[in-house]
């Protein structure tokens, strides 16, 4: 069984062959990967050796098994917890690769194994821990001189400094800031009253710290991520050179599962500027006549409520993102089975706005058939479809199909990074590879 290449980034493809083999003859093959906390993940599938005696993941559908495609990375994203119901994908620290042990089996109990590592960061990639201005986060510069284009990366409605995500940028030739905007050492356990001169902060740090190439700083986020990265780009057009925002809303929204109880829970206030709450789609909102965080069994719950609050179209409008005011670039991404809240409707409304303004600047929409809310980096299990919400413990539903999700990662990675390739003017430059 050989794995070719058997070290290599997150993002890259592998090709799984087993040779040798009798014609037809049938072979298990599971995958045990090592996840943060010490938590493993596996997954298992039988496939048939054709008349050559090969196996080959590349163009082979498991004859059963976790999936039931042609998938080259198959075993990978098909992967659950064993004996947990950890949602953590990555490593304890990204500086760290995944390591995954390939066990094939035949009928006569013939046992093979083979190793397949998946980095984070590729060689030369620095980490640096900034605690600056009271900003919380962390920063990835690649390997070679400068100077490099910045992504300033957001995490979504759990909180915390997106170190994957930010690593791997840093990895394909981006230096990326992950930033924390609560739920992270010395700031807030809740979304609830963020200030956005915090992130202004981060942005003006960026710009004069890091000396982007051509003063270009992109802000990309996820979720309640993606709609911060949209409402920066609104609010701070001279600050923001584009806007990636990943199954974002359109709108500003309540605190919603990441809100502090004693401060109006799901729906307290989001964002402040200035001291002054921001209108959000939860404020007095005369069209949601149910609690949508007490409500029904997901993934009804969650997905019903946005469709109800929009009605109220005077609060929709006062709640709206002004997106016109976005003076660069703009990625859109989303699934369009998104059931934590309706991503591909919220991209499209933007992608309207900006077309009805006459955005002059490129605007693309990345729309993923069977992916849910959680799409996310490339080549990671996809498979947990309803977990809880980290901060509130309450159960959602994040939508789509594994094999769905899959497709969504690995589209929206990719998407992502020709998106940044192209606005950068790095398009068709050699990327930085793996070299172990």
């Amino acid at each position: 069984m050989t794995v070719e290449p058997a070290d290599g980034l997150i993002d890259e493809p592998r090709r799984i062959a087993i040779s040798g083999l009798s014609p037809d003859q049938l072979v298990a093959i599971s995958a045990h990967t090592l996840r943060a906390g010490g938590v493993t993940w596996m997954s298992q599938a039988t496939f048939m050796a054709d008349a050559d005696g090969v196996i080959d993941l590349t163009r082979d559908a498991p004859v059963g098994g976790d999936y039931a495609e042609v998938s080259a990375m198959g075993l990978l994203w098909s992967q659950q917890p064993v004996d947990s119901t950890s949602n953590d994908l990555f490593a304890d620290t990204v500086m760290q690769p995944l390591e995954t042990t390939l066990t094939a089996e035949t009928a006569d109990g013939v046992r093979f194994e083979a190793e397949l590592r998946q980095h984070f960061a590729g060689p030369g990639v620095e980490r640096r821990e900034i605690r600056e201005e009271g900003l919380v986060g962390t920063l990835f510069t690649p390997a070679g001189a400068g100077p490099h284009p910045v992504v300033v990366v957001l995490n979504g409605s759990g909180g915390g400094i997106n170190e994957p995500r930010a690593a791997l940028l840093a990895s394909r030739g981006y230096q990326a800031f992950a930033l924390a905007y609560f739920k992270a050492p010395g700031l807030s356990p809740f979304i609830t009253e963020t200030p956005l001169e915090y992130l202004e902060t981060g942005l003006r740090w960026a710009h004069r710290e890091l000396a982007p190439r051509d003063g270009f700083v992109a802000v990309s986020g996820q979720s309640r991520g993606g709609e911060l990265a949209l409402l920066l780009g609104a609010t701070f057009p001279d600050l923001v050179s584009a806007v990636i925002a990943f199954v974002p809303g359109a709108m500003v929204h309540g605190a919603q599962g990441a809100g502090d109880p004693a401060r109006g829970g799901w729906k307290g206030t989001t964002w402040t500027r200035g001291g002054v709450p921001l209108p959000h789609l939860w404020q007095d909102n005369n069209a949601v006549h149910w609690h949508p965080w007490a409500g029904e069994a997901p993934p009804t719950r969650h997905h019903s409520v946005f469709f109800e609050g929009l009605k109220d179209t005077v609060l929709v409008e006062r709640a709206r993102i002004p997106v016109e005011t976005i003076a660069g670039p703009v990625l859109l991404i989303s699934g369009r089975d998104d059931r934590a809240w309706p991503s591909s409707l919220y991209s499209r409304m933007v992608v309207s706005t900006l077309r009805e303004h006459g955005h002059p600047h490129l605007v693309r929409h990345l729309d993923f058939d069977d992916a849910g809310h959680a799409i996310n980096l490339p080549i990671v299990p996809s498979t947990q479809l309803s977990r809880l919400h980290p901060v509130s413990r309450v159960p959602y539903t994040n939508g789509g199909t594994p094999s769905g999700n899959a497709r969504g990662n690995d589209g929206s990675w990719a998407g992502m990074l020709a998106f940044l390739d192209e606005i950068t003017g790095t398009a068709g430059a050699a990327r930085p590879g793996f070299n172990p």
